[in-house]
């Protein structure tokens, strides 16, 4: 299972899982993708690199899920696929792909922000799971 989403009152909350960080991380973007949008059906026209450094793995994630908000919003642009991540030492590198025409997709909400409510990152019975709380 890659992710799942998780009842809230108000927003949308889920936990991604990974057998490492990175595939967890990834499986974050793509739960925040999948609750625009269906992310499966969105045509790989165009590739982006992100780079970020945080102070901690929390911060990384925040950070990480930002940009794909911020790509949006300055550039239309919603993920397709991650083709890779490399996280080392609070330094995180993703080449990712999507679109950048919004218009041509059902979108299903508008996530206002990436928030540190009730988020964590753990890793228990060999692999990594990772909450997140997204405000729409």
């Amino acid at each position: 299972m890659q992710f799942k989403f998780l009842p809230h009152t108000a927003d949308v909350k889920f936990q991604a899982f990974g057998k490492t960080l990175e595939e967890a991380f990834q499986n974050c973007a793509y739960a925040l993708t999948e609750t625009i949008t269906n992310y499966k059906k969105i045509k790989p026209t165009t590739e982006k690199t992100i780079e970020i450094e945080s102070e901690n793995n929390e911060s990384l994630l925040y950070d990480f899920l930002e940009q794909f908000l911020i790509l949006l919003d300055s550039e239309g642009f919603i993920l397709n696929k991650i083709k890779s991540l490399k996280i080392t030492k609070n330094k995180l590198k993703a080449t990712i792909v999507g679109d950048t025409k919004p218009e041509n997709y059902k979108i299903n909400t508008h996530i206002k922000a990436v928030t540190y409510q009730q988020m964590f990152i753990k890793k228990q019975d060999n692999q990594y799971i990772i909450q997140v709380i997204l405000d729409i």
